[in-house]
């Protein structure tokens, strides 16, 4: 599966708060996502304002993940830099918030990031291939070539790392779209 996907599950409320199944193998293949996660990661986001990424995981490691947001909300984005794709260098950004409980299909050859919208905000996110710290990579999040419409009012709080990434034009991108359409 190599298509972006939103997901928006179903949700059943009463007075007590509501139920949904975040994840069944089945229902996931059945709309086309065939895939064995291997890996859940889990972070919070203190600040409004905190932003992680862009990130991506280079083969062996690439990785392809089921991001949702279980409190606050965060502004999801991810960057195709497939070689060859008709949406090489574009980006796509999502509101996932624990209220609206969409999730994110994102296939393996797209660089990823997001930005807190409120207080304690969490990602929870599966990937179907394990961390490796050697094949971690990163575009710098306000790369001019790629005009992310980040929805920030002040600068970002962010790691060192993610402050000193490179530009989309300086990296040399691993990954090559083939259009399974």
């Amino acid at each position: 599966m190599n298509k972006l996907q939103l997901i928006i599950p179903k949700r059943y409320v009463d007075n007590r708060g509501f139920f949904e199944e975040t994840y069944t193998r089945k229902k996931f293949i059945d709309i086309g996502i065939d895939i064995d996660f291997v890996q859940d990661n889990h972070s919070i986001s203190y600040q409004i304002g905190t932003l992680r990424g862009l990130h991506y995981q280079a083969p062996p490691c690439a990785q392809a993940k089921l991001v949702r947001c279980g409190n606050g909300a965060i502004f999801d984005v991810v960057v195709d830099i497939r070689k060859g794709s008709p949406d090489y260098g574009n980006w796509k950004g999502y509101q996932l918030t624990a209220q609206n409980g969409h999730q994110l299909y994102i296939p393996i050859g797209f660089a990823h990031g997001f930005v807190s919208l409120e207080a304690n905000s969490e990602i929870v996110y599966k990937c179907s291939n394990y961390y490796n710290h050697e094949t971690e990579e990163s575009i710098l999040w306000n790369d001019p070539e790629i005009d992310v419409k980040w929805p920030l009012d002040t600068i970002p709080i962010m790691s060192e790392k993610d402050i000193s990434a490179p530009l989309f034009r300086e990296i040399n991108s691993p990954f090559i779209y083939k259009d399974n359409s």
